[in-house]
């Protein structure tokens, strides 16, 4: 029992057993029948083995010597006297019985973990691994600095750091000192240090205090967490030595912590995390006994005389560290200088010019030293001697600067900001680059045209905290100092020329590595940061962005030398660009400003810098980017046409700062002109070996031209072969190139083309040109050619050219050739040969005159009547051939030889094609004797058409017509055109033969298309036919027995009739004798099965008669499909009695009640026919038995109508399902099935729920569903779904969040699940009642208990100081909230940030307010303060004076809130500091006239005494208010106006915090200067407030001309009026106008719709006009003939329909459907037979009205309770939309048929439940193979109908009476539906009703806008209009006059007054 196969546990780091003073065992006794509470014992078991353990647990736990028990761990293993060995302090064991026991209750087990020394040893490998791209050693040291500065904080004197770095292996290992002359450390403190993550703040040797705030919080407090230190350390090496003397300390204090140590602890076992501190006196080395470690005596010497110290020394330095520092001395120093950038050189930095730095910061030293290996020089490096770190670089290159400070809340961080401006001088951007970038190439040519883009990527912020960098943490930008596209007032690239500093305190939280700030930017661009503007060190409240925006505006104007683009064309793209993505967007400008000069294009320029130098014309100014409007910019590209051009040809683009602004224009053009004589001038052309070809001259064809020679020619009359070169190393030859062009009337034809090259003997030489043949009008042209190129110009101007205009003329005649010849050429058809004369090359040329050509054609007869010559033409006319040739389709080429005497080339040959000619005669190929054929035959005759060669012709519309002479009989056609022949069928003749003999007819032909035709006649015999002409049918038994036809016959049902035999006879009544082919075409309809050898012997199939007597059969004998027949109808009669016969049409009925229905017994014989033979007495002989029937309630009832029994009162009384009803009646019995169901529902019973007594906490779900059964009063299972079952729960205020109602299922079932239950605490009851037909079904009650619920809240309770007041501007004192839970106590589990402070101006109400409130989170508790409940501390009261409401808000979810009382306060104004009115007045302008009116000043205007806010704040101060004028200029020597009365100031009371001025005005004649601006200071004096308050000023200006002014008044009022009047002229043209415009509009609106309804109708064909009457008569017409189809006879449905119209009732069913055809109808009619009478309802309940009103006898069905079939699924035979065979007989739902005039939707479904999927099939064989095929494939066939009446069960069965549909004359049919032309009429109707309508709306609309043209036409109208330009006259007049000098000053005056007026009203905002 102690085996056991689990692994052993591993050892746990930490104390061993070994190691320890005890072991502590805790034992839990887990045997059975013991408890666990008080069956744990801890055993001390130090020192004692396995066997000892085992006597003290027989002692502790009394066990028997003969007791069995095992020992296990925790995890199951058995214990042995091994795995005791190795039990640890504090663990756990089991007393078990076995092993594999279960515990007797839960256990604890205690445990210890320490973590692994890796945490120490490798954290700040992971902290500083790969620091996003950089080298961090710099920042391990700076934690070492960190360390440095707090403990020299409270340094009086120098505070000197030094980091110093030994690589000198002769004075031991590598290691790095950080030495201060700080505080030092205690042996405490040092122990402190050693705890890793022992921050500040939970030390215990001194309690923190913060620090003092301090300019941009450089307080030293920067040692924080107790983590850097420590990961730097073992980040650089393996071990550290920590050497520290605390001030008045006499003792040293040293710990050393090595990876070493901790290794060799824990292979020893031994706690990892402890060590040793030494503490010895300073300078005392006895202990260094290494010799890697010898540098430490000297560090050690050093200690003398020091009051105190740290030093850190880590040894054990990585390879890639040492390495790094050795070669990036001057990188790491740069990168600390810049983190400690303003601890070295104070609060502003290290800017020389600033005055104002911290004295305290420049007492810090920081050095940096680097010792190696000799002969190597140390180095030793001051910080603050590093003058290119990066924010020294900012400082210097700063031309300005914008300090700001924001605040993110009450008690939170604030942060101090710097804005620098670096702007943009000439052509370059001032933006400093980190020297220790890589550099970039410089680009002469940059695409953008900038040769420096400034700050590019780089955010804008660096950030630091408590005066130290966070490296990386940066803040790209804030929203105030973006750029977006409102900011027009400066360009885009200014936003890139400032850097930034943000300096924040320790309320901003950063990661313990001082890398990364972990929550600044969230916060300082959170809604809730409040940005000010710091000027000189004092806060600014104003607008952030308003200021920054002003402040970059003068940034840009007053610092930056930038290029002003001026013109802006439109944005354009240049492909050139070497880089896409510069290729677009560039805006084109067309001029510049630089330096204040203007360039614009067009200009020439010289470029500076470039090579070459360039001089060309501006063609365009070039700036990348989206621009529309004149924009400053850096720089941009300026593109250049090279001058000259005929000598560039090139456009050059280059940097606009690479333009020479030294260079004159007339430098430029000197330098042009210079290069233009060097160009091509003119050609010289000279004829060595031939005559000069004159201009214009005349030349017969084949003359030579040349040879000739070409020389170019400059302007100094210099030859030249090449361009004159502009580039070393380029050549441009150039060459001539002579063009003989052939001039047309179109596009001229070049003959000869030929390219001369440059030689030394001739220049450019050309050969004789012998090629000259064509006649013509020539051009000989010579032009310069680029060599290269081919190009006739050069740089936009043409090379030189020559050009010799010459004809060539033709020669004489020397040959002829054909021309064209019309083809094809048919027999005795005349044509023209024309002939073209020409001379030896070929020309056309005039013919000889008397010129006859001869014709010769073998086997032709040719002829021509004359010739005819035109011109060059010679034609021969009227050629005529004649002979025998082939058919049209083979044409035979006869050779034509034509010859023209007198000529060189006289005789020619052309190949011609003959083809038959036009018709001449008709031959029809018959015999002279006539045409002989039997009657009922066609006659057949073939025949041609002839030319007058004798040729078959054939030509179009040949179509021969041939009539026999047969009355009735239409003509016969042929058409002939094809092969001018054809064959003739007559229809077949068929005439009435008379004693067999023949008779004769004529036949005509004729061609009707050709009158030139004669017609043939022909004569045609008639001989009478053998055919079958009749059909005999008899019997042999009975010769006597003739079956005529159409005759019906009796005969007994399921009998057959035998030996039926027919006789054939022909035309002439000969019998016609039977052949087996004869016999093959007979057929009967009865049967398929008929044997050929019986029919060639006469015999017909025997005849089986139906087996149902209401069946009657048709029977058909024919021959030849129909063509001849004879038929008779057999009608059955039935046999004797064979059986009794019970019919039940519904065999279904409920328990306990009565069957509704009546069962029919009658007696049948075997076929089931009635044979109506029982007798009244029956009713006493039959009997009725069946399990539980109430015999008693059985009645029978004689029926003498049917000669029937009707059984009624059939009731059980027990028992359920198949009942079998035993019907006997002498010897006959039968068996009737009746399905007994459960009885009417009685009641509910609960079958499952939960568990009892239910008790459920408030707001929760009951997770047991209820579930219902219903039953009846015997208890059988009742499925009566019309049952609906509610739940309802009482009392009334407990809520049950479930369904309150539901139906039953199909097994009368029903579930209720209650998702949530809420109401006050206390006992309730869920009652489950049923109710079918408002008739209640008692159920169950379940009785539950609510409990109060902890989590869920209910109320808020607040607390606050009510005596409190509340300033404006002020802060609320603490508002303490609780959330107060269901059970009374208060929650604290709530999410802090889903309570919220709401706040709003107004008084309290019931609801929530209207308008959005302010919205207020809390805040974090003190230490002091409760934690059960939300403190809003510190939150801002409004600063609006007055009522307004709080109220207090919890989110419960995303939807519900719970919200507390509303509480009420008065915010009363706060400290007055100025003195301000209620609205600002505007700014008066004065004059100083005697009109007292021009020379007021104010009037009544009221001044107060007012807040900061604006509120009123001196109702209880008195004093008084000084008024006094002062000139705007600070000039007092000038003159200032005076008050009335000479005064210079006034006086006024000050009462109750306020004063009102009625008036003031200056004197008359006051003094003051025409159109000076002065300000009117309201000064007041209020003893009682200790500070001044600020006055009230106000602008005005003052004029002296009080005439001009009048006369300006004057004419404003009179402009006002003259505005006025023209307004109101305008206002009343522009409505005659709107409304002209809108009455066009509705005109054209109809007349667009009469147009569109005119068109809809055309395409109807029917045609209409605009006539009312016509379109009346129209619709007459319509109308008669629509009703006419209306009362037209049709098929209509018989059953009378008393329902229709009722409430709730669609009809009878067999009114709801049409059906078009009539086979359908009659089958489908009988399919559906017993419920075309049923009537449907929507509902139940007019169903029972109907079955009331009716006593029961009409048949309902209500749609509401109905099981709707499934109606989408396709035929069987369609399978995924693809048909699985190819269906036979036209296969479709028999639904799909029934055409629904009303509510078609519900008529879809009552057809669905009746037909269901029956299918519709032409004919029963195609019936039979089409279900084979469905069965087949394994599918389900329903029940098929067939056109022919036939049926096919869904079982498959047929045949029969009961499966054969009976003649529709005795069937109550569907009705057919109107004809498809009636509805095609109704829709004609009305869409000429609407074309009337449109019609008339139209001419309306046109009489409507006729008569306001009219109008505005009109004499009145017109003299408004006069009236109105008059007075326009009249203001332009006036505005000429306030324009005039003598207005202008006094109206300049006016309208400048409105101008200050803009300014304060946006101050007081």
């Amino acid at each position: 029992m102690l085996s056991s196969t689990e692994p052993r546990g591993r050892s746990v780091q930490g104390h061993r057993a070994e190691h320890r003073p005890q072991r502590r065992i805790r034992v839990c006794d887990c045997r059975p029948q013991r408890s666990a509470g008080s069956s744990v014992q801890q055993l001390e078991t130090s020192g004692t083995n396995f066997t000892g353990f085992l006597r003290l647990l027989h002692k502790t736990f009394s066990l028997l010597s003969n007791e069995i028990f095992v020992v296990a761990t925790t995890d199951r293993t058995v214990l042995d006297s091994e795995r005791f060995e190795e039990l640890q302090d504090d663990c756990t064991l089991y007393l078990l019985h076995r092993v594999d026991q279960d515990l007797p209750a839960a256990m604890e087990e205690h445990i210890t973990f320490t973590p692994h020394y890796d945490t120490l040893i490798q954290s700040g490998l992971h902290e500083y691994y790969d620091s996003e791209g950089q080298t961090p050693l710099a920042f391990t040291l700076a934690e070492l600095i960190d360390n440095s500065l707090w403990a020299t904080s409270e340094n009086t004197g120098k505070r000197t750091i030094e980091i110093r770095m030994l690589f000198d292996e002769s004075l031991g290992q590598p290691a790095i000192i950080a030495l201060d002359n700080g505080c030092g450390m205690t042996s405490q403190k040092l122990n402190e240090w050693a705890v890793y993550r022992c921050s500040k703040f939970n030390r215990s040797s001194k309690e923190y205090v913060r620090p003092d705030p301090a300019p941009r919080s450089l307080n030293s407090d920067i040692s924080y967490f107790g983590v850097g230190g420590k990961q730097a350390i073992f980040y650089i090496g393996d071990s550290v030595r920590m050497i520290t003397k605390p001030v008045d300390c006499p003792d040293v204090h040293e710990l050393v912590l090595s990876k070493e140590d901790f290794k060799r602890k824990e292979q020893n076992k031994e706690y990892v995390y402890q060590s040793v501190i030494r503490n010895r006196k300073p300078g005392d080395p006895s202990h260094v006994i290494k010799n890697s470690e010898c540098f430490l005596r000297s560090l050690i010497a050093e200690e003398n005389g020091k009051k105190s110290f740290t030093a850190v020394v880590i040894t054990g330095i990585k390879p890639q560290h040492i390495n790094f520092l050795k070669h990036s001395f001057n990188v790491l120093t740069r990168q600390l200088a810049h983190t400690y950038h303003y601890y070295i050189h104070g609060v502003n930095g290290n800017d020389p010019s600033s005055s104002s730095t911290n004295s305290d910061c420049l007492k810090i030293d920081i050095q940096v030293t680097l010792r190696e290996k000799p002969p190597k020089l140390p180095r030793v490096v001051n910080l603050r001697k590093i003058d290119d770190d990066m924010q020294s670089l900012y400082i210097k290159a700063a031309a300005d600067t914008f300090e700001f400070k924001a605040t993110t809340g009450v008690n939170a961080g604030t942060v101090e900001g710097i804005i620098r401006y670096h702007p943009f001088l000439y052509d370059k951007e001032t933006y400093p680059e980190d020297p220790l970038a890589p550099p970039d190439e410089e680009d002469n040519d940059s695409e953008s045209g900038v040769q420096h883009q400034a700050r590019g990527k780089r955010p804008i912020f660096e950030c630091f905290w408590n005066g130290r960098l966070i490296p990386y943490t940066t803040v790209e930008e804030f929203d105030w100092c973006a750029w977006n596209v409102k900011a027009i007032k400066v360009p885009k690239d200014c936003y890139s020329r400032f850097s930034g500093v943000l300096f924040t305190n320790d309320k901003f939280q950063v990661t313990t590595n001082k890398l990364t700030f972990m929550d600044l930017e969230q916060k300082v661009k959170s809604k809730d940061t409040i940005f000010t503007r710091v000027v000189k060190g004092q806060e600014q409240r104003s607008n952030i962005q308003r200021e920054f925006t002003q402040w970059l505006i003068n940034c840009h104007e007053n610092l930056d030398k930038q290029v002003k683009f001026l013109g802006f064309e439109k944005i354009v793209t240049l492909p050139d660009m070497p880089s896409k993505k510069m290729q677009h967007p560039w805006a084109k400008f067309s001029a510049i400003e630089w330096d204040g000069k203007i360039y614009r294009t067009g200009q020439l320029v010289k470029s500076q810098k470039t090579q070459p130098i360039v001089h060309g014309t501006v063609l365009q100014f070039l700036l990348y980017g989206e621009h529309d409007r004149d924009v400053f910019a850096t720089g941009g590209q300026v593109e250049v046409r090279l001058e000259p051009r005929a000598l560039y040809n090139k456009n050059k683009t280059i940097p606009i700062f690479k333009i020479d602004r030294n260079a004159t224009d007339e430098g430029i053009k000197n330098h042009i002109e210079n290069d233009f004589g060097r160009l091509p001038h003119e050609l010289k052309v000279s004829w060595p070996k031939s005559h000069e070809w004159p201009q214009n001259g005349s030349h017969p064809a084949g003359t030579p031209l040349g040879p000739l020679t070409v020389e170019i020619m400059n302007k100094k009359k210099e030859a030249m072969s090449r361009m004159p070169a502009v580039i070393q190393g380029t050549v441009i030859k150039l060459s001539v190139k002579l063009t003989v062009v052939r001039n047309g009337p179109g596009k001229a034809e070049e003959v000869v083309s030929l390219v001369g090259q440059h030689s030394g003997k001739w220049g450019f030489g050309f050969k004789k040109i012998e090629t000259l043949t064509d006649p013509g009008s020539y051009t000989l042209a010579l032009n310069t050619l680029i060599n290269d190129t081919g190009a006739t110009d050069f740089g936009g101007r043409d090379l030189p050219s020559s050009k010799i205009s010459f004809t060539i003329t033709v020669g004489r005649a020397e040959a002829f050739d054909f021309g064209e010849v019309r083809s094809p050429l048919h027999v005795g058809v005349p044509f023209d040969i024309p002939l073209q004369i020409k001379d030896l090359y070929g020309n056309s040329t005039k013919p000889l005159p008397s010129l006859l050509p001869e014709l010769e054609c073998s086997d032709l007869e040719v002829s021509y009547e004359t010739v005819d010559c035109s011109g060059s033409k010679f034609i021969i006319k009227g050629v005529k051939a004649r002979g025998k040739v082939l058919n049209y389709q083979q044409g035979k080429k006869h050779k034509l030889r034509v010859t023209l005497p007198s000529l060189n080339k006289q005789t020619q040959t052309i190949e011609i094609s003959l083809l038959p000619g036009t018709p001449h005669s008709l031959h029809v190929k018959t015999d002279d004797k006539p045409f002989e054929i039997q009657n009922g035959t066609a006659a057949r005759f073939h025949v041609e058409i002839h030319d007058e060669a004798g040729n078959v012709t054939a030509h179009p519309k040949q179509t021969v017509y041939c009539q026999v002479q047969v009355k009735g009989l239409s003509p016969t056609t042929v058409d002939c055109s094809r092969t001018g022949a054809g064959q003739l069928v007559t229809k077949p003749i068929n005439l009435k033969i008379i004693e067999g003999k023949p008779q004769k007819l004529k036949v005509k032909f004729e061609l009707p298309s050709c009158r030139n035709v004669e017609s043939v006649v022909r004569e045609l015999s008639v001989i009478p036919s053998t055919r079958v002409s009749q059909i005999m049918v008899y019997s042999r038994n009975d010769e006597s027995l003739v079956l005529r036809n159409s005759e019906k016959i009796e005969w007994l049902a399921g009998g057959s009739l035998e030996n039926l035999f027919y006789k054939l006879h022909d035309e002439a009544g000969k019998d016609v004798p039977i052949t087996a082919e004869i016999a093959s075409m007979m057929k009967v309809n009865w049967t398929s099965q008929v044997n050929i050898k019986d029919l060639v012997q006469g015999m017909l199939p025997v005849v089986q008669v139906p087996t149902q007597v209401q069946e009657e059969r048709f029977y058909q004998v024919s021959y030849q499909d129909q063509s001849v027949s004879v038929s008779f109808t057999i009608i059955p009669r039935p046999d004797e009695p064979a059986k009794l016969k019970t019919t039940l049409l519904h065999n279904t009925m409920k328990l306990g009640e009565t069957l509704s229905e009546t069962i029919n017994l009658e007696l049948v014989d075997k076929y089931d026919n009635a044979t109506k033979t029982l007798t009244a007495t029956c009713v006493n002989n039959l009997t009725v038995k069946a399990e539980g029937l109430d015999k008693e309630a059985v009645a029978f009832t004689w029926q003498e109508s049917s000669r029937s029994v009707d059984v009624t009162g059939i009731r059980f009384f027990r028992g359920t399902g198949i009942k079998n009803l035993l019907f006997t009646y002498q010897t006959y019995t039968t068996y009737q099935i009746v399905n007994v169901t459960a009885g009417y529902p009685a009641q509910l019973k609960l079958v499952s729920g939960p568990t009892q007594p239910l008790q459920v906490i408030n707001d929760h779900s009951i997770p047991t569903p209820f579930l219902i059964q219903l039953v009846d009063e015997w208890e059988n299972v009742s499925p009566d779904e019309r049952v609906v079952v509610e739940m309802k729960s009482s009392p009334s205020g407990l809520k049950v969040l479930s369904a309150v109602s539901q139906p039953v299922d199909s097994e009368g079932k029903v579930s209720f699940t209650v998702k949530g239950v809420s109401g006050p605490r206390g006992c309730y009851q869920l009652d489950f009642n049923g109710f079918l037909n408002h008739k209640l079904i008692p159920g169950p009650t379940v009785y539950l208990t609510v409990l109060p619920n902890p989590n869920k809240p209910v109320s808020l309770s607040v607390e606050y100081n009510t005596a409190a007041m509340f300033p404006a501007g002020g802060t609320f004192p603490v508002f303490s909230v609780t959330v107060v839970s269901d059970e009374g106590s208060p929650m604290t589990t709530l999410n802090p940030a889903n309570v919220t402070m709401l706040l709003w101006e107004g008084e309290a109400s019931n609801q929530r307010p209207t308008k959005t409130p302010t919205e207020l989170k809390c805040s974090k508790p003190m230490e002091n303060e409760r934690k059960d409940c939300f403190h809003f501390r510190d939150k801002p009261i409004p600063e609006s004076a007055g009522q307004h409401t709080i109220q207090f808000s919890l989110l419960i979810d995303k939807t519900n809130f719970l919200l507390s009382d509303q509480i009420t306060i008065n915010v009363v104004a706060n400290q007055p500091v100025k003195l301000a009115p209620e609205s600002q007045p505007p700014a008066p302008a004065v004059s100083c006239c005697t009109d007292i009116t021009n020379r007021t000043l104010l009037q009544n205007m009221t001044l107060r005494i007012m807040d900061s806010y604006g509120n009123p704040a001196g109702k209880d101060l008195g004093g008084q208010v000084i008024v006094s004028i002062i000139n705007c200029s600070g000039d007092g020597q000038k003159p200032t106006p005076l008050f009335e009365g000479r005064l210079k100031r006034y006086a006024i009371n000050l009462v109750e915090g306020q004063v009102h001025i009625t008036r003031l005005a200056i004197m008359e004649n006051s003094p003051g200067e025409n159109g000076r601006a002065y300000t009117l200071r309201f000064q007041p004096d209020v003893p009682k407030v200790p500070t001044a308050l600020a006055p009230f000023e106000l602008t005005f200006h003052f004029y002296d001309e009080a005439v001009n002014q009048q006369k300006v008044c004057d004419l404003l009022k009179k402009k006002d009026s003259l505005k006025s009047a023209v307004s109101a002229h305008n206002k009343l043209f522009d409505g005659y106008s709107e409304l002209l415009s809108l009455l066009t509009e509705q005109h054209q609106t109809a007349k667009n719709k009469v147009a569109s309804l005119r068109f809809i109708l055309n395409k109807k064909n029917i045609t209409v006009t605009e006539s009312i009457p016509a379109i009346d008569r129209l619709l007459r017409e319509k109308r008669t003939e629509a009703e006419g189809l209306r009362s037209a006879a049709r098929r209509v449905c018989s059953i009378s329909d008393d329902f229709r119209g009722q409430q709730d009732v669609l009809g009878m069913v067999g009114h709801l459907a049409y059906v078009e055809d009539d086979a359908a109808a009659r089958v489908i009619s009988w399919q559906i037979r017993g419920d075309m009478d049923c009537v449907i309802t929507r509902t139940t309940a007019a169903a029972r009205r109907i079955y009331d009103d009716t006593q029961g006898r009409q048949q309902v069905m209500p749609l509401d309770s109905a099981n709707l079939p499934q109606m989408n699924r396709p035929l069987p035979h369609i399978k995924n939309g693809h048909e699985l065979f190819e269906a036979p007989g036209n296969p479709v739902f028999a639904r799909d048929l029934l055409i629904y005039p009303k509510d078609k939707e519900s008529c879809a479904t009552v057809f669905a439940i009746f037909l269901g999927e029956t299918i519709l099939i032409d004919d029963l064989d195609s019936a039979n193979q089409y279900r084979l095929k469905v069965v087949q494939n394994r599918i389900r066939c329903p029940t098929i109908l067939t056109k022919q009446g036939d049926r096919i069960s869904a079982v498959g069965k047929f045949g029969g009476t009961q499966n054969k549909a009976p003649p529709i004359t005795s069937l109550k049919v569907f009705g057919a539906p109107l004809p498809q032309h009636f509805y095609t009429l109704q829709e004609q109707i009305d869409m000429l009703h609407q074309y009337r309508a449109a019609v008339e709306k139209q001419k309306k609309a046109e009489k409507d806008h006729d008569d306001h043209s009219n109008m505005m036409k009109s004499p009145p109208v017109m003299q408004k209009q006069q009236d109105k330009e008059r007075k326009e006259k009249q203001l332009e007049e006036i505005e000429r006059q306030l324009n005039s000098t003598t207005m202008r000053p006094l109206k300049r005056v006016l309208e400048d007054a409105a101008g200050p007026l803009d300014i304060i009203t946006k101050r007081a905002k």
